[in-house]
């Protein structure tokens, strides 16, 4: 008896860890940008190279801005005015033109709805050395509220990085409170 309630205890752990790994109400979408091809609005300074929207998933805006070799990417109506618009990696970075991971959520309703981007971000930690470059994903929170860093995966240091990224933004994007909870750097960093 103990033996049949073992083996019913040890199948059940098992569905409920495969369930846990595929979560069909969590989908991805794909879109992609070129900064070349978006609406650029100049920058008022020397360092101030201006900022970029251009079309997301159904439409969502995603803005870029840039100055003194770094970048911002921010979403939605409001992307000037979002956290995410003063949020960058460390290190001289760019992200003029990519693939934007959405992930979304199936509402009650049926209708998927985003709530966070993947990016694939480029960086250079030492200008003297070329092989202190690499890539960061980073995972963002989106509305309803604010806009914001979640997390950062360097994708140079963990050939699992897109993996790593989802899981973040699938565990930790919904609840993530912009403003007061302090942002995660996930598995390895290979930046010097």
């Amino acid at each position: 008896m103990d033996r049949s309630l073992a083996s019913l205890a040890a199948i059940a752990l098992l569905h409920t860890s495969a369930f846990a790994q595929f979560n069909p109400a969590v989908e991805s979408a794909y879109t992609t940008f070129d900064s070349n091809k978006c609406r650029h609005t100049a920058g008022r300074d020397v360092e101030d190279y201006g900022s970029w929207l251009c079309p997301g998933y159904r439409g969502i805006p995603v803005r870029l801005a840039a100055g003194d070799q770094r970048m911002y990417v921010s979403f939605g109506r409001n992307a000037a005015r979002e956290p995410a618009a003063g949020e960058t990696i460390d290190h001289f970075n760019d992200v003029y033109k990519g693939t934007i991971e959405w992930r979304l959520e199936r509402k009650p309703n049926g209708k998927l709805e985003p709530f966070a981007t993947i990016l694939r971000w480029n960086y250079m930690a030492n200008v003297d050395d070329a092989n202190a470059s690499g890539r960061m994903l980073v995972v963002t929170r989106l509305g309803p509220g604010r806009v914001c860093h979640v997390g950062y995966v360097d994708a140079r240091a963990n050939p699992d990085a897109n993996e790593l990224a989802r899981k973040l933004a699938d565990e930790k994007a919904r609840t993530f409170r912009c403003g007061k909870d302090k942002t995660q750097t996930v598995g390895k960093s290979a930046a010097r």
